[in-house]
């Protein structure tokens, strides 16, 4: 058995693999960079090795130095996690190569899944279904544009070494294909440094369905079921579940045994993901599931199927790595109830999902509701430098309305402040009406648009809850009406006593109210330092006491706010300047993204608060645009 094992990650995943590996008495060694110098992976690990910068080009990349540290630190095995390094195979290569156990598929596994094409042409091989297309070794365009028009349109081309959505393009008709194609190619040569791509026949109701497979050194293969992970934004998962809404046993019997043929054709060893896409025009039906790719990894999602199956699935990579056999037959594995998982992001939403880095003055996260893997503690920080997951919130019910109704509880207990999260676009998410009927295919949120996103306007509940919020404080310190803030409030009518009013303020909004018409009020609120937040359907909202906001500009006013932390790296206008509605003034870069920030209204800038290079935080007032007289 491994005695002592590096994870070559960070973050949450880091955090989920060392709490198995330190209950099954192995020591488990951290990496970091700058950034993560006190995350809560380093925190957790009996010890950790410093591997260089905060960019992951510089650090967590970086595998020589990932085996230097293992080395360093006497550790005998390397868990590589998801993401980074994990399907890399010169680096699994070169783990064992220095004479350390790698906890994950042999180096040719991942070589033979890690180019679509190829990995196709293997599984058509192994009697995997595979959907129709075009992998041919000839990437002419004239060849490509011809066997697109023989599979007929609508057609999608990716990216032979693609991934996460990128270096692919639906088209619809037959003039659009070569434009799409020089697109795509130009896509996935600056992505993967490969521009070569295959065609595939579009499906038109597509549910993404995998199934986990897992192998050991002895020739033994099982599955332990399948998930549905149709919920995506942008070939991004955002719902994961399992079992699959839908399945009956007779299909789930097949697309499973498909997975074990397809993990077999490899020689597969260790936890992986066979991914299927699913004509559901029809319901889901064995004839309409196609091989899709092969992740030869743990996935993100891999918590949902430990909940029904009762596997710890890190140990099982453990045991296996360790030269064990797969702990249970394929006999001995069963489907026991439903779960469900979210990825609680720190993004903005109604922002275009902007990431949202900074502090996490509040986090609370809902343990004891649902099972929660993170990677952070309130307190720690949000990186700009990696991806912006806060946790996973995994929900499981002896039913799916069940565990639907545990996830939406979580949602509801979520707290999470001033960093933004899409907790209440999970929420909206759950309660489509097309996701609990269990009909979901991958564009449902882009159906959706907007709907999903929209914040609801702040209600009467809210304004009473925040009112007995703030003046709670004051009410029990037994002060006097006239002391303190509240003396302008404390009102007199005729034949009535004294009652107390409050005036309240939300993003310029003020109302004034009655205290004793808000004694029934009920809700979730917590104090912060500039206020009071009360939270509706998981989204917070910021209230204050006018006195509280300092006379600051609003975006309202022509304040043009940074809308993350970031970089200025443009500035367009200068002091004094004449500027058209929709005019760029400067260019904010944060997590590797560029933000255009443009003029609400023509008018002229009157403040200019930044230069290039500056640093700003979130919605710090970068310029001010005075509307123009006839405006």
């Amino acid at each position: 058995m491994i005695s002592k094992l590096l994870i070559a990650n960070r973050g949450e995943i880091a955090c989920r693999v060392m709490r198995t590996a330190q209950e099954m008495g192995i020591a488990t060694v951290a990496v970091y960079s700058d950034a993560d110098a006190e995350a809560l992976h380093v925190r957790e690990a009996d010890e950790a090795v410093h591997i260089g910068p905060s960019p992951a080009a510089e650090s967590y990349l970086l595998g020589d130095r990932i085996i230097a540290a293992a080395r360093a630190a006497g550790a005998d095995a390397i868990h590589p996690g998801y993401g980074f390094l994990s399907e890399n195979a010169a680096f699994a290569r070169a783990v064992t190569e220095a004479g350390l156990v790698w906890v994950g598929p042999k180096p040719e596994s991942i070589e033979a899944m890690g180019l679509k094409d190829a990995a196709k042409k293997l599984m058509r091989a192994a009697g995997v279904p595979v959907t129709p297309g075009y992998e041919g070794d000839d990437q002419s365009p004239g060849r490509l544009k011809s066997e697109a028009d023989a599979i007929g349109y609508p057609v999608l081309i990716k990216a032979v070494a693609g991934g996460g959505g990128k270096g692919m393009r639906k088209v619809d008709a037959a003039e659009d294909f070569e434009a799409a194609l020089a697109s795509c190619r130009r896509e996935a040569a600056a992505s993967f440094g490969n521009d070569e791509v295959l065609l595939e026949k579009w499906i038109t109701s597509p549910r993404h369905i995998e199934v986990q497979v897992f192998g050991d050194s002895h020739g033994n293969v099982v599955h332990l079921f399948e998930r549905d992970c149709s919920l995506q934004r942008r070939h991004q998962k955002v719902i994961e579940e399992a079992p699959a809404p839908g399945m009956d046993e007779q299909t789930r019997e097949a697309i499973c045994a498909a997975a074990v043929r397809a993990a077999k054709a490899v020689d597969y060893e260790g936890a992986g993901t066979i991914e299927f896409i699913a004509d559901a025009s029809e319901g889901l039906r064995a004839d309409r599931i196609f091989f899709m790719e092969m992740n030869t990894r743990l996935q993100v999602e891999h918590p949902v199927t430990e909940e029904i199956t009762g596997v710890d699935l890190v140990e099982w990579q453990l045991r296996v790595a360790s030269g064990e056999p797969i702990p249970l037959a394929q006999d001995e594995l069963s489907i026991d109830g439903w779960a469900m998982e979210a990825r609680l992001y720190a993004e903005d939403p109604v922002s275009g999902f902007l990431p949202s880095t900074g502090p996490l003055e509040l986090l609370e996260l809902p343990d004891g509701i649902l099972r929660v893997e993170t990677g952070v503690e309130e307190g720690d920080e949000v990186s700009p430098f990696y991806d912006p997951m806060i946790a996973k919130l995994v929900a499981r019910g002896d039913t799916r309305e069940e565990a639907i109704i545990d996830l939406a509880a979580g949602l509801y207990a979520t707290r999470v402040w001033p960093v933004k999260t899409n907790a209440a676009f999970l929420l909206a998410c759950l309660s489509d009406p097309v996701f609990q009927a269990g009909e979901v295919t991958t564009g449902l949120i882009a159906e959706r648009g907007d709907a999903l996103t929209q914040v609801a306007p702040v209600g009467d509940a809210e304004w009473q809850v925040a009112a007995l919020s703030l003046f709670a404080p004051w009410f029990a310190a037994g002060e006097e009406p006239g002391a303190g803030p509240w003396g302008a409030n404390f009102g007199f009518r005729l034949n009535r006593p004294d009652a107390p009013r409050i005036t309240v303020q939300h993003l310029g909004e003020r109302r004034t109210l009655m205290l004793e018409d808000c004694t029934g009020a009920s809700g979730f609120s917590a104090p912060v330092e500039s206020g009071v937040l009360v939270w509706r359907d998981a989204q917070p909202y910021l209230f204050t006491l006018p006195n509280f906001s300092g006379g600051g500009h609003s975006a309202a006013d022509g304040a043009i706010l940074a809308p993350m932390p970031g970089k200025v790296i443009a500035v367009d206008v200068e002091h004094g300047q004449a500027v058209d509605a929709g005019q760029r003034l400067l260019v904010l870069e944060a997590m590797k993204m560029e933000h255009a920030l443009t003029a609400p209204f023509a008018g002229t800038v009157i403040e200019l608060s930044v230069s290039e290079g500056s640093q700003v935080q979130v919605e710090a007032v970068l310029a001010v645009v005075e509307p123009a007289a006839d405006t």
